[in-house]
């Protein structure tokens, strides 16, 4: 059986604006269907990214195959996509169904069958009710549910999104995050979502690029991002997370070795190369008690500062032959534990191998070096 194209195909494409790299030479695919989130800072090369798939701008080198048609040298408007900005765009003039319409009534789709399709985009959104309404009596929740109605109406193959939430409140973004995967969900068509926010991509993707100078550093769902980042740089970006300088050492698979020649357990997380290396483990993968029931595999240290934040407490603990204090999460209702463990105590910590990873000294980005 032959496997299904992907949506998206990306051999060796770059850009370059005169002597500045915006993106370097990368190869992805995106599958069918997929919630696809390109993730980074600013400058990071997503937006460009967004841009070449949707033929605003163009390739410097490489090919672009949508649907494995190539459209890297066709213009906007021959490919199948279209694109929600964070702007809107919408016409002020124009209704909320002729907004949505427009698009329809520019390919010359018989009336009957467009006023149908914008009937039941506008339902798809929670906007049927509102049809008659100008874009400036919407909130600007509502004016960017008008925008995906607009876009998702010409049932293109790939719909792009560029930081469409990036305007709205806090509690307004949370919402039509969840309303946004959920059209998602219901329509099947594969979306590519930009965003800086990585809260914002690990609610919704089904599948992260995280991008940072121009580079795809890591490819892959947010769970592989978050507990198995393959560089410094991805691990710093995703989350919180403690490092620790260590050295691996060929034959002892499973452990690394502190500056004191203590070992710890970790994961080689597809490194197995012998020498300085970073060790990483997320807050709320460490363990802390007291030092006479701890593992012997344990961290020994003492308490610098506990702070109780409601759904969790957070432990700072400083240990020998670590640099900077360890940050452990404790989640549950318990206050008790922010009570018992006051600064200055001595506690253990520990944590299991699959739950630290090792990052090759090498894996740091380019901004780092």
């Amino acid at each position: 059986m032959t496997a299904a194209a992907p949506a998206i195909r990306l051999v060796g494409v770059s850009k370059q604006y005169g002597s500045q790299t915006a993106l370097r030479e990368s190869d992805l695919e995106i599958a069918e269907g997929e919630f696809f989130c390109l993730l980074g800072p600013s400058g990071c090369g997503k937006t460009t990214t967004l841009n070449l798939i949707g033929g605003f701008v163009n390739a410097s080198t490489g090919e672009i195959y949508i649907r494995d048609q190539r459209v890297d040298r066709l213009p906007p408007y021959r490919r199948s996509v279209n694109t929600v900005f964070q702007s809107y765009a919408l016409f002020p003039h124009m209704n909320v169904r002729a907004n949505v319409g427009f698009g329809l009534k520019m390919a010359r789709v018989p009336a009957a069958e467009s006023r149908s399709r914008v009937d039941d985009a506008l339902r798809l959104v929670g906007l049927d009710e509102f049809g008659d309404r100008l874009p400036g009596l919407l909130s600007g929740g509502q004016q960017q549910r008008v925008a995906v109605a607009r876009a998702l109406v010409n049932r293109p193959a790939v719909l792009l999104l560029d930081e469409p939430l990036g305007a709205l409140d806090l509690k307004l973004r949370q919402r039509l995050q969840l309303e946004l995967a959920q059209i998602h969900r219901d329509v099947g068509t594969t979306f590519v979502y930009v965003t800086h926010d990585q809260e914002e991509a690990m609610s919704m993707a089904t599948r992260i690029a995280v991008m940072s100078n121009g580079r795809i550093q890591q490819v892959g769902t947010p769970s592989e991002i978050y507990y198995k980042p393959r560089s410094r740089f991805v691990a710093d970006f995703i989350g919180e997370s403690n490092f620790l300088e260590v050295e691996a050492r060929s034959g002892e698979a499973g452990v690394a070795r502190l500056a004191d020649g203590r070992a710890v357990p970790c994961s080689m997380n597809g490194s197995h190369a012998s020498g300085r290396a970073t060790l990483m483990v997320r807050p709320e993968s460490i363990h802390v008690g007291d030092p006479h029931d701890a593992p012997e595999a344990s961290l020994r240290g003492r308490v610098v500062q506990t702070s109780f934040l409601g759904s969790q407490t957070r432990i700072a603990v400083s240990c020998d032959a670590v640099d900077a204090p360890i940050t452990a999460a404790e989640f549950g209702r318990d206050r008790s534990i922010a009570r018992q463990l006051t600064p200055e105590r001595e506690v253990a910590l520990w944590w299991d191998k699959d739950d630290a990873v090792i990052l090759p000294d090498e894996s740091m980005t380019d901004e780092e070096e």
